[in-house]
């Protein structure tokens, strides 16, 4: 494997001396190094969201698997996915070094764990999906999980910081994120951190507007699991199909907090059945079925 870069030391001899607005200075430059580098990999995060999008909407499941930091960042992202996108928890499987103690608790030694991690892979079928996330690429359980999800026929995505790595080469698909060196040399909770969270972000965000969670820029799957998120559907419906947030708010009543079939409700379809069978057909593009309204 290449030199580890995020091992490497960089240029910050006596940074313990330094003022305060340089080492921030310092540190706000690793943080934008590392946006760089998402940047770079944005044709990669591209196909990673393709290949994401249609195997679920073949009906797989989408696994997180890593270590430490790496898949702290990875399941803040994944846990997020259902409120804002809609997608089932069911559907969402996360494989951490040390069980979930080891999101509050460091737990170093769980990520030698090999057998562990093959075992957590068990679970995947060919139609799933897994992102494994590690800065170095070289983290035993993350690279076993990778391994056994292969043997399993799911597809592997790797999300890594340094080029040349085991895990890249465990994978189908890899995501490289070159930050470079930290400021605190190994210390991949900040630019490699930074990097690994936007990317997941990107990829996740991108999978979803291609399912059709997304209308100009708003979350129309979006649970409405309390008021604010009650009134924010609402909000949404009414900017939509240009009604105001009363009617808007009877409509998502009638729809029983699912906004599109709110919308195409607002927008003329017959009845609560008329917008399903809309959507349905749409394959739940909301664009496609409110152009077929006028038809029902």
């Amino acid at each position: 494997m290449a030199e580890r870069q995020t091992e490497q030391t960089g240029n910050y001899i006596g940074i313990d001396t330094w003022p305060d607005a340089r080492i921030l200075g310092a540190l706000l430059d690793s943080q934008e190094r590392a946006i760089a580098a998402v940047r770079q990999a944005a044709p990669s995060i591209s196909r990673a969201a393709t290949i994401l999008a249609e195997r679920l909407a073949a009906g797989g499941r989408l696994a997180y698997a890593g270590a430490g930091t790496s898949i702290r960042v990875a399941v803040q992202d994944g846990s997020e996915l259902p409120a804002t996108f809609g997608m089932p928890e069911s559907k969402i499987l996360y494989f951490i070094a040390g069980g979930r103690a080891a999101m509050f608790d460091t737990l170093a030694d769980a990520e030698d764990d090999e057998t562990d991690g093959a075992a957590q892979a068990d679970d995947l079928t060919a139609g799933d999906t897994l992102i494994t996330v590690a800065a170095s690429g070289s983290t035993p359980f993350t690279n076993a999980a990778a391994r056994r999800a292969r043997e399993r026929g799911a597809f592997v995505i790797a999300v890594v910081n340094n080029p040349g790595s085991k895990l890249a080469a465990n994978a189908d698909l890899e995501i490289l994120l070159p930050s470079g060196a930290e400021v605190i040399a190994g210390s991949t909770r900040l630019a490699a951190g930074t990097a690994q969270k936007a990317a997941l972000n990107l990829l996740s965000t991108l999978t979803h507007i291609k399912l059709g969670a997304v209308h100009d820029g708003l979350m129309v799957n979006v649970e409405t699991g309390n008021i604010k998120l009650c009134r924010r559907a609402a909000g949404i419906i009414a900017t939509i199909a240009g009604v105001d947030e009363t009617r808007a708010a009877h409509a998502l009543e009638t729809a029983q907090g699912q906004v599109k079939p709110a919308v195409l409700l607002c927008a003329g379809a017959k009845d609560i059945a008329a917008a399903q069978r809309l959507l349905a057909t749409a394959d739940g593009n909301l664009r496609l079925a409110m152009s077929r309204v006028r038809d029902t």
